[in-house]
């Protein structure tokens, strides 16, 4: 179990105050989180609830107004646990799902997981909403090279090249596929789904807003470590068809994307999250690098 933070009890015992006007409860613990500070709370009637504490430096990263639609639109679609209270800061606090099971690269492996994983994108991106986000993918990759910069953080000795292939790749995209811009969660790693008697959740809407609905599945693929025989029952089960040469070149693109946006953000959460931060953008930029030999592979399949 991970350890409670001392400063965040006071936070906690504000939030339930301010919810359901009595700040005690009978017990606590902490979730997991890369940024945010996460707990479960049992109370003295024994409801359960879950307490967001926004991290340190989100602020710079993260729009919580442009959240709160995006969740609200996840609460109304049914993909997402009920919403008691958000706040103008991003702290949150929903209901607990009963016999809640968060899941893990292992499990989000299994087929029938990927169906269920399919079919909330479906829901979500075919939900015909606007959310009147954006997620610019390409633009929020300058503002975090800003951030870079301006904190002086150290940057890859191959960057400008790799940046450059990649703004390649995307051409040749935009090019070939005509992707509606549709709702997205954007951030689907493997902690963000949660599995509550038979129904599968996606939570945590952070980084969600109108994006090409291929991102979410190239994403999920990623975090989960999928192999090709799992990215083939996730492809067939969200397009409801097999997959085409194109369709193929869509997807390994977006995880191209997927690992160039994170690996930046990484970097300009380094100042905030020390060497964790550091090696988890290097993980990314290797797995890029070995997607865009990939893309050269698949590039040649047509010739």
């Amino acid at each position: 179990m991970r350890e409670i933070i001392s400063q965040d009890v006071p936070k906690i015992e504000a939030l339930l105050e301010k919810v359901f006007s009595d700040k005690s409860y009978r017990e606590l613990s902490r979730l997991g989180g890369l940024t945010n500070h996460t707990y479960r709370v049992l109370r003295e009637d024994g409801s359960e609830y879950v307490l967001r504490i926004p991290g340190e430096g989100t602020e710079e990263l993260i729009c919580r107004a442009d959240e709160r639609v995006s969740t609200d639109l996840a609460c109304r679609l049914g993909i997402d646990a009920s919403l008691l209270y958000f706040g103008e800061d991003g702290a949150k606090v929903t209901r607990y799902l009963p016999e809640a099971e968060t899941m893990n690269s292992l499990r989000l492996k299994q087929a029938e997981n990927i169906r269920r994983v399919a079919r909330i994108f479906q829901i979500l991106h075919r939900s015909g909403e606007n959310t009147g986000v954006p997620f610019e993918v390409f633009d929020m990759a300058k503002g975090y090279e800003r951030i870079i910069s301006s904190m002086k953080v150290s940057m890859f000795e191959d960057y400008s090249l790799i940046s450059q292939r990649v703004l390649e790749i995307k051409r040749e995209i935009d090019r070939d596929v005509s992707a509606p811009v549709v709702p997205c969660h954007n951030d689907p790693l493997c902690e963000n789904w949660v599995l509550s008697q038979g129904k599968m959740y996606l939570i945590d809407w952070e980084y969600a807003g109108m994006n090409d609905g291929m991102w979410d599945v190239a994403d999920v693929s990623i975090e989960a470590g999928y192999s090709e025989k799992e990215d083939r029952i996730l492809l067939e089960e969200y397009l409801e068809r097999k997959p085409t040469l194109t369709d193929r070149k869509h997807f390994l693109a977006n995880k191209i994307y997927v690992d160039y946006l994170w690996t930046l953000w990484a970097k300009a959460r380094v100042p905030y999250d020390g060497q964790p931060m550091e090696d988890w953008a290097t993980e990314r930029y290797a797995r890029l690098k070995a997607n865009l030999e990939q893309f050269v592979a698949v590039q040649e399949e047509r010739s």
